[in-house]
């Protein structure tokens, strides 16, 4: 094996179609991403490999192709130069192109905001050429590994697929009780949530006489035919207003000169946790920051982003100490002192009755889909007494720290599969 200039291995040919002037037909359209389209008519009828020249996020992303198909003109098209001096199996060299894809990219690429790779570069650079005879034989172990490799990503999926759903299961179990199904056999005089509700309603109502908190709209009782499932006789429906202390819109400032107060941002919350790792600070007034300041165990909901996935989660706040206000992507929650389990509450919005009724609830503007106080005030929830609370979030977190051991598991296996073949393709540069 020896090193072999691309020039001198192939002819390349640059694509001819825009993507904006596609029209779909029975031809393979073979762009620059991993998906494929068709297209009306075709260009070429051989074998060749196509490659990413010109499409930032996908550059020196390799293609094999054998037949009738079009290119876009963000790739070239590979085909053998030399068949007598430098024979070529191309589903060999797909594998190698993809192999070797960060290194052909970062020794041939130009430009800096809009990343390409001209084909004097191409031409030019060095990759390892194998005796035909190796090429053949590799080629099968290849494919071999490559059937191994999609039957192990295929079962890894699986896995993943049912994780998540006994995450939910829990989730659900939760809300519906069975979690904490013992623990109420052990403990039959806790308090109900219907004594807890109404002790919220009544430090609600003293907070509005001292004028603490504006008065509340008066909410839709929950019908019989609104409630999806049973709970236990301690507990109770009601609505997210009817346990929400305040709700506050967060503020809409841009930083400026000098500027030292730390604004929590969407893009600061990762994964449901608070990340500073690139911080942005804004001027605020003192009567600023006590209107949009966070306390522990608020609850900062995304009030909008482009993503259903997005809108409507809630973020729990652990601690404050780092930032002093929340920007208006979010509605801060706060409940009544002691009355409420943030941390269930929290949990409680992660069910898919929870998300399904907060979708339902989305509104559209500009592609932005937003949710307002209105509608997340009239979310029905299934509240236990404050100790069952506490001991749901238990049991949740208990049973979670499970479900991320075989979480990391999963993904070792992942890692595994990917190694798979590098593995296979390093044995081979190195015969």
């Amino acid at each position: 094996m020896g090193k072999v200039k691309i020039g001198d291995l192939f002819a390349l040919e640059k694509g001819s179609l825009q993507s904006s002037k596609c029209t779909a037909g029975e031809y393979d359209f073979i762009t620059a991403s991993k998906e494929w389209k068709t297209h009306n008519e075709y260009s070429h009828d051989t074998e060749a490999l196509i490659f990413a020249a010109m499409a930032s996020g996908s550059l020196g992303r390799t293609h094999y192709v054998n037949g009738k198909f079009i290119t876009s003109d963000l790739c070239y098209i590979l085909t053998p130069k030399d068949s007598k001096k430098y024979p070529i199996n191309l589903k060999f060299y797909h594998f190698v192109f993809n192999s070797l894809r960060d290194e052909i990219v970062k020794n041939t690429k130009s430009g800096t905001s809009k990343e390409s790779i001209n084909q004097t570069n191409l031409r030019k650079y060095e990759i390892p050429y194998f005796d035909i005879e190796q090429q053949n034989v590799w080629i099968e172990r290849l494919l071999q590994t490559k059937s191994i490799k999609e039957s192990l990503e295929e079962e890894i999926q699986t896995q993943q697929q049912l994780l998540k759903k006994l995450r939910q299961s829990i989730l659900q179990e939760a809300i519906e009780g069975k979690l904490t199904k013992e623990w109420r056999e052990k403990n039959p005089d806790i308090e109900s949530a219907s004594v807890l509700l109404e002790k919220i309603k009544q430090e609600k109502e003293q907070l509005v006489k001292e004028k603490k908190i504006k008065k509340q709209k008066p909410l839709p009782l929950i019908s019989e035919d609104e409630i999806p499932f049973e709970i236990p006789e301690s507990w109770e429906w009601c609505r997210l207003g009817d346990i929400v202390l305040s709700y506050q819109n967060g503020i809409s400032k841009r930083s400026g000169e000098g500027s030292k107060s730390i604004v929590l941002r969407l893009a600061d919350i990762k994964n449901y946790k608070v990340d500073l790792s690139d911080k942005r600070a804004i001027n605020l007034t003192e009567k600023e920051k006590e209107k949009y300041a966070l306390e522990e165990n608020d609850i900062l909901v995304t009030r909008v982003n482009g993503s259903v996935d997005i809108v409507g989660n809630f973020n729990l706040i652990t601690t404050h100490s780092d930032f002093l206000a929340y920007c208006d992507h979010f509605i801060r929650l706060r409940f009544v002192n002691k009355s409420i389990v943030s941390e269930y509450i929290e949990k409680v919005e992660k069910t898919n009755l929870i998300r399904e009724e907060i979708k339902n609830k989305f509104k559209t503007t500009s592609g932005q889909k937003t949710i307002n106080q209105g509608h997340l005030a009239n979310l029905k929830i299934p509240l236990p007494p404050h100790k069952e609370q506490k001991e749901i979030v238990k049991k949740i977190e208990n049973l979670f720290a499970l479900c991320d051991k075989l979480e990391k598991e999963i993904q070792s296996s992942k890692k595994s599969s990917e190694q798979l073949m590098q593995a296979v393709l390093k044995e081979a540069f190195e015969k």
